[in-house]
């Protein structure tokens, strides 16, 4: 298949999807092997950033999508409704890294971590697309299970969950330290 064409209903399935699609589910509809159709992404990313366009492909945990670029957004929103930002407190926050630094996880171990209640974190985040069920835990009572989805990856600007920062091995000693200290205060009071 000629390059430009490709590109070209590349482009058109994306626009139309308004939403991610896999590597392998356009390789499967332009009838080409993954290789191939990854070089041609790679190529129309390259074309989008040269040619200073308002639109950039973004790649998403393995799947592409189009969107607009950042700088464009002041413009969008004077003639777009202005999208709904959301706040992340503390306590959302800390939910948030827990999800996504140990998924698939459940409410219960993520209330063992934090030591509180989670429910109102867990259903902001549900709520902001940050979170969603991925499935159920093979254990009594059948308990949810929680994993982060593709907006959170669009709102913290990542490509994958592998690019989330690592915490300094010393410092995640001294984190549990402490924590373990607290939950024996607790325990002897």
């Amino acid at each position: 298949m000629e390059q430009t064409k490709a590109e070209a209903i590349i482009e058109a399935i994306l626009f139309a999807m308004g939403s991610s699609v896999s590597l392998e589910k356009l390789a499967e509809t332009l009838e080409l092997d993954k290789k191939e159709t990854r070089g041609i992404l790679e190529h129309m990313k390259e074309k989008y950033q040269a040619e200073d366009r308002g639109i950039e492909l973004v790649e998403l945990d393995g799947s592409y999508q189009l969107g607009t670029k950042g700088e464009t957004f002041e413009y969008l929103s004077k003639i777009a409704r202005i999208p709904q930002k959301y706040v992340l407190t503390d306590t959302v926050l800390e939910t948030l890294s827990i999800i996504a630094y140990k998924q698939p996880v459940t409410r219960g171990e993520i209330e063992k971590i934090r030591g509180v209640s989670c429910d109102h974190a867990v259903n902001k985040l549900l709520e902001y697309d940050l979170i969603e069920e991925v499935g159920r835990l093979d254990a009594p009572g059948r308990p949810l299970l929680f994993g982060t989805t593709e907006q959170f990856l669009r709102s913290f600007g990542v490509s994958s969950i592998q690019e989330l920062p690592t915490m300094n091995p010393e410092l995640m000693a001294d984190f549990t330290a402490q924590a373990e200290e607290e939950i024996s205060m607790k325990v002897d009071v």
